[in-house]
């Protein structure tokens, strides 16, 4: 069993967008997959790379849309079969999408496989594949975990910061080393957009889906209906600031493939 399966096998995936922090992530998430979806759903086709337990996947295809749905970990996956819902599920690696033919999806969500490939190499070959079996003019949604919050949450606040330096894995700006060793990669703007001209893919836009929320954990929780509703406004309002993109734990990167 691989650390990724290991880690996924304890870690609810299932529960965490369900919570409130997971909520403002998911609800903005669709509101922006939302915009990039017709009116017409005949023959248009998603692809969810990386599919957790089919959070996206599930409510998607219950809303009528053609969906198949990759994911690596056997559990995760077992979980999105148990929903019954309509999603066509493969077992795979986003490294290798070889199952899947040339051009087939309108739009793709490529929402975990680049928060666990730590290599430029390991990347750019899922990417690869990505925008293979993306059609023309379709669209990528690239999901990243962001280096600035987990240094100040898990480094910081978690006390863990000197032993860290000691050991190498953080370097004198603060940014964390890619190590095969941990199990998720952690990128600033830069890297990103690094990553975009090495892929040759197009940015439409990036946002950020859940903005402070995860700092915020316990006021969210403690938040009434109303103020939490409010809060979602907020982040849907402001996700694409520049001066907050990188401040959230995830970033989103729309994507097309050209031509």
């Amino acid at each position: 069993m691989t650390p990724i399966e290991k880690y996924y096998n304890k870690h609810k995936e299932d529960h965490r967008l369900t919570t409130r922090h997971g909520m403002v992530e998911y609800l903005v998430s669709m509101k922006y997959i939302h915009d990039y979806l017709p009116e017409n759903k005949d023959g248009f086709k998603i692809a969810d790379i990386g599919a957790g337990t089919g959070r996206y996947s599930v409510a998607l295809a219950n809303e009528g849309w053609d969906v198949t749905a990759v994911e690596l970990v056997k559990h995760n996956l077992e979980v999105l079969e148990s929903k019954h819902a309509k999603v066509k599920c493969w077992p795979g690696d986003a490294r290798d999408l070889s199952f899947l033919p040339d051009s087939t999806f309108d739009l793709t969500i490529f929402f975990g496989p680049l928060y666990h490939l730590h290599s430029d190499k390991d990347r750019l070959k899922a990417f690869s594949e990505v925008k293979r079996i993306t059609k023309p003019g379709g669209i990528i949604l690239a999901a990243y975990v962001m280096n600035d919050y987990s240094v100040i949450t898990y480094c910081f606040r978690e006390e863990r910061i000197n032993g860290i330096f000691e050991t190498g894995h953080i370097d004198e700006t603060f940014h964390v080393r890619p190590s095969e060793e941990e199990l998720y990669e952690y990128v600033r703007l830069e890297d990103v957009e690094r990553l975009n001209t090495l892929a040759g893919l197009k940015r439409m836009k990036v946002f950020s889906p859940d903005g402070p929320s995860d700092y915020m954990r316990r006021e969210l929780n403690a938040m009434s209906e109303e103020t939490f509703a409010r809060f979602v406004q907020y982040q849907m309002i402001n996700a694409e600031r520049p001066e907050l993109l990188g401040a959230g734990s995830h970033l989103v990167d729309v994507l097309r493939v050209e031509k």
